[in-house]
């Protein structure tokens, strides 16, 4: 029995702004004497080009929705849920969550952890943001003496977002002794 003729194409255009073939590319075919492994697939590059500097900044805010969204959702619930502001229509959390946003039994409360760490990284975040500017307005001043220097060298390269008891005073002694403005 007889194979029909394929109908491959021999020639296909990868990135096309116009759905529609070229007429010749269209009915051309390759004929069942031509091998299909040796067959010519002619492929368009397409450019992707960078994001401008308007883009980066739209995707950061609308990256920061994203996040802030979960964090209000996390907060939000834990609210309704501490305060038990489902009561007058529901006997449980889980079964408010599920009926009114549709939430599986777990999802609220992996909102509510989420909105929790994510609270515990922004306050280490804004603690180191000033235990570095403390060091750096220390760093600046012009009297500072080789001790001072190594003693904020050890904790400007410290791996944790707080500062020991026996650091702090340290920290203060120094901001003291330079008159540094200390900022708690």
């Amino acid at each position: 029995m007889n194979k029909p003729p394929s109908r491959r194409k021999k020639t296909t255009p990868a990135a096309s702004n116009d759905s529609t073939l070229p007429n010749d590319l269209a009915e051309e075919d390759i004929s069942p004497q031509e091998n299909p492994a040796l067959a010519t697939i002619d492929v368009t590059a397409v450019e992707i080009p960078e994001l401008t500097e308007q883009e980066q900044s739209d995707r950061l805010h609308l990256e920061r929705r994203v996040e802030r969204a979960f964090f209000e959702a996390g907060k939000a619930l834990t609210e309704l849920r501490d305060r038990r502001l489902y009561r007058s229509t529901h006997k449980t959390f889980e079964d408010y969550c599920r009926e009114r946003f549709g939430f599986s039994r777990r999802q609220p409360y992996h909102l509510i952890e989420a909105a929790v760490i994510f609270d515990n990284l922004v306050e280490k975040c804004e603690r180191m943001q000033e235990m570095c500017d403390r060091i750096t307005r220390l760093r600046e001043n012009e009297n500072l003496e080789e001790a001072g220097r190594a003693v904020l060298k050890y904790l400007g390269e410290l791996k944790r977002p707080y500062l020991t008891g026996v650091e702090e005073k340290l920290l203060i002694l120094l901001e003291s002794q330079y008159g540094v403005r200390i900022i708690l």
